[in-house]
């Protein structure tokens, strides 16, 4: 297909036949095809867009630039692989960490442009050595301890931040979402996030009519008397506008401290490909290393300007598995509407807006999804934590990234949280494989369903992990559970 830009009409161009797909070098009517591009963009709306806000960054630059990265990776993976870029919930912790720190945007962006950089090579060593690499480095009870070490490390944020904001509606908001996540089907599944935001922005609409103002704590600060949904920037936004941008700053501490999120990504990508290969019918484990370089390559470029770093959705996979439509040409035209959302401010201030005690409410949910998918992981990859090797650096790790233990080393520079429960997980690991008694060191299955093909136990029973994905808690129709992620 060359860049992937070439699409044959699916039949009539209207409907997929019964058991039929459409598949990605297909492609059903123009019109219907940007129904499906914006069905997409709704998809990933919840968690794509909750996470540049949590993380301080400007919401319609997030946008933009979700609609860039998804271009850049259909161009590099050919068209071979459906998806739709968007910023991962995986970072919102470390976002946290770098500000309470004393960092700013810039700070927080150029620590995640040098995590896309890692991930651009890590994709390139995964071309040139084959998914092995992964396996040796990152085995799932590695992985496993770092995704939930990142998810748990973010629960102070909803206590203290956006929970007492608003208790009511934060805990209104966790049950309407809750309910949604697990009683809707289909389509309303994958944007049940999205559902709770509407509901908590509803909710919040009506209690300031009904009661006024509340007092209570604005954004961390001393209780004062404010509105729950405060407007006052939408009406001032233009219609029409260039979002903000500003260029990165690198500072180590805050490298460091992003770094371990690496880990994560690596994970969900070798979830995606093998998600969408099943779909598909169409193996794209030789895929892997291109998918997690183009995840590096479009980071880098968003947060060079300003913007939040992106990877693939597990939310847009649940709509192809709805649709059975997998035309990477819904992807462009989901592309093209991000951008579009992109250059209209009054849509970047409505976000914005959300009110803290919906975040809370949002959040309660979101970040123990991520923590709990560490689980997940060594559920998948049959992680015996019986076994000491095992037990010791995960546990060790989780507790010193969960309770923020730090380590100084001068004045100016310590380690802690999640980049210090990360080196003691990985290096602890590691270094107790090499000492321990052979018994202990049975051969672990690979980090992810996505490389599986690569480690067959007896009788060719295939050996997969689990999916890391950015946070909206959806079912993918490949087999994986969603996050976000």
């Amino acid at each position: 297909m060359g860049l992937g830009v070439g699409w044959t009409l699916h039949g009539d161009g209207r409907t997929p036949a019964p058991g039929a797909v459409v598949r990605p070098d297909e492609r059903l009517s123009w019109p219907r095809t940007a129904g499906l591009g914006a069905q997409h963009v709704v998809a990933m709306f919840g968690a794509s867009f909750v996470a540049p806000v949590l993380m301080g960054l400007d919401p319609n630059l997030a946008i933009m630039m979700s609609g860039v990265a998804t271009a850049i990776f259909l161009l590099a993976t050919r068209g071979r692989i459906p998806s739709y870029l968007g910023c991962s919930l995986a970072f919102v912790g470390v976002a946290a960490a770098i500000r309470a720190g004393g960092g700013d945007s810039a700070v927080v962006t150029g620590a995640v442009f040098v995590v896309g950089g890692v991930l651009f090579l890590a994709g390139l060593a995964v071309r040139r050595f084959g998914a092995r690499v992964i396996h040796t480095a990152m085995p799932p009870v590695v992985t496993g301890a770092v995704v939930m070490l990142i998810g748990f490390n973010l629960a102070p944020v909803t206590a203290s931040t956006y929970w007492p904001q608003d208790q009511w509606t934060a805990l209104a908001t966790m049950l309407f979402t809750g309910m949604a996540v697990v009683c809707l089907r289909g389509f309303w599944s994958r944007i049940a996030i999205f559902l709770g935001l509407l509901f908590g922005y509803a909710l919040s609409w009506v209690l300031d009519l009904v009661f006024g103002k509340i007092h209570s704590p604005a954004g961390g600060t001393a209780a004062v008397d404010h509105w729950r949904l405060d407007l006052s920037g939408v009406g001032e936004a233009d219609w029409i506008g260039l979002p903000s941008f500003h260029a990165p700053a690198f500072e180590w501490s805050a490298i460091l401290i992003a770094l371990p999120v690496v880990i994560a990504l690596i994970a969900e990508n070798a979830g995606h490909i093998k998600a969408v290969g099943e779909m598909t019918g169409d193996p794209l484990d030789d895929e892997l290393g291109t998918a997690i370089a183009a995840d590096g390559a479009a980071s880098m470029l968003s947060t060079a300007v300003g913007g939040p770093p992106n990877t693939t959705y597990s939310e847009n996979i649940g709509v192809m598995a709805a649709t059975r439509v997998y035309s990477t040409a819904a992807y462009w035209a989901a592309a093209c509407f991000a951008l579009l959302f992109g250059l209209c401010p009054k849509f970047g201030a409505v976000v914005a807006a959300i009110p803290g005690g919906v975040l809370g409410g949002i959040t309660v949910i979101l970040y123990g999804m991520i923590g709990l998918l560490g689980a997940q992981i060594w559920i998948t990859g049959r992680v015996d934590l019986r076994n000491p090797l095992n037990l010791v650096p995960a546990a060790a790790g989780i507790i010193i990234g969960i309770g923020g233990v730090t380590l100084r080393f001068t004045d100016s520079f310590e380690l802690g949280g999640i980049a210090l429960g990360t080196i003691v997980v990985i290096t602890g690991y590691h270094t107790l494989r090499y000492f321990a008694p052979a018994h202990m060191k049975r051969e672990e299955p690979l980090l992810d369903g996505g490389t599986s093909a690569y480690d067959e136990g007896p009788a060719g029973d295939v050996r997969g992990g689990g999916d890391v994905r950015d946070g909206g808690g959806s079912r993918d129709g490949g087999g994986s559970q969603g996050t976000g992620d």
